[in-house]
C-alpha cells in the first residue's frame, strides 16, 4: 500500500454515464507559437473551490489495484485528497504551497516534506501551481517563460523545448480551444520519463475541465494511473481535515 500512495503522490497526486465532451479540431500549419499559448491561457479557471469525485487505477510490473479519490481544492492555497478501497478511508494527502504530507492506513506511515521529494524523482522543478494545473488540464510549466519549437503532429499543435538539453518537455494542444491533449518530460541522464494525456474535456461553468487523466511514468520500472472524474462542483463551502493519528511511523521517500 505505502508503494501505491507515494506513487500516486509522486506521480502528481492524481460512472457508467456517458461523458460530456467538448468539440475539438485540428491544429492548423499557419498558427503562430504565439497564438497557441495565448489561446491556452485564455481558458481561465476563475473559481474559489473545487470538489472532485474520482476513480482511479494504479498498475506496476508486480500489481493492479482500483480506488476511489476525493479531491479538494482550495484554488492557490490546498489540494486535499482522500483515498479509499471499496469505499473505506485508507489514505489522506495535504498538498500547500509549501508541504506536501500524506499519511496511509496500512503500515501506519506518513511523510512530511516540502517539493523537492517530487521534484527529485521527476527530475524537473515542481511547485504547488504545477500540481494544480495537473488536475485542472493546464500544462504544467508556464509557457511563456521558455523558448519552443512548433510544429503539427498528429493533427495537434507540438510545442517542443530545444533538443540539446537534459531535461525535455513536449506539449500537445488540440486546435479548437487550444486545450491540452499530452504533456511529456524526459531526463536522458537519469532515463525518467512522464507522459500526461487527457483524452476529452467538458465544459462547466464556462471552464474546461479533463473527464480523465492518464499518467505513465518510467524510471527503472514503469507505473501507470488512470483517473476519471466522476463528478465536479465548484464553490461550495468545503472542509479540509488532516490529522496524522498518533502512533504513525514518519517515512522518508528518496
Amino acid at each position: 500500500m505505502k508503494s501505491i500512495i507515494s506513487a500516486f503522490l509522486i506521480v502528481f497526486l492524481i460512472g457508467c454515464k456517458p461523458k460530456q465532451t467538448v468539440a475539438t479540431a485540428a491544429a492548423n500549419e499557419n498558427t503562430e507559437v504565439s497564438k497557441v499559448i495565448n489561446g491556452h491561457y485564455k481558458n481561465q479557471h476563475d473559481f474559489k473551490t473545487l470538489n472532485i469525485r474520482a476513480n482511479a487505477k494504479y498498475e506496476d510490473e508486480k500489481q493492479s489495484h482500483s480506488m476511489n479519490a476525493d479531491i479538494r481544492i482550495k484554488k492557490d492555497e490546498i489540494i486535499w485528497i482522500n483515498i479509499k478501497f471499496l469505499g473505506i478511508p485508507m489514505a489522506k494527502a495535504m498538498i500547500t504551497p509549501t508541504k506536501v504530507s500524506y499519511y496511509e492506513k496500512i503500515n501506519n506511515t506518513y511523510f512530511e516534506g516540502d517539493f523537492s521529494m517530487l521534484s527529485n524523482w521527476l527530475g524537473t522543478d515542481l511547485d504547488f501551481n504545477k500540481v494544480q494545473n495537473l488536475f485542472l488540464g493546464k500544462a504544467i510549466d508556464d509557457l511563456t517563460k521558455d523558448r519552443w519549437i512548433s510544429e503539427v503532429v498528429d493533427k495537434m499543435f507540438k510545442l517542443s523545448s530545444p533538443t540539446d538539453v537534459d531535461v525535455s518537455q513536449e506539449f500537445y494542444f488540440e486546435g479548437a480551444n487550444y486545450l491540452l491533449k499530452k504533456e511529456t518530460i524526459k531526463q536522458v541522464s537519469q532515463n525518467r520519463n512522464l507522459e500526461i494525456r487527457y483524452p476529452s474535456y467538458k465544459e462547466e461553468k464556462e471552464m474546461f475541465l479533463p473527464n480523465e487523466i492518464n499518467i505513465k511514468a518510467e524510471q527503472k520500472s514503469k507505473v501507470t494511473i488512470d483517473i476519471e472524474y466522476k463528478h465536479t462542483t465548484f464553490n461550495e463551502d468545503l472542509s479540509y481535515p488532516y490529522s496524522v493519528p498518533s502512533g504513525y511511523t514518519a517515512v522518508e521517500i528518496n
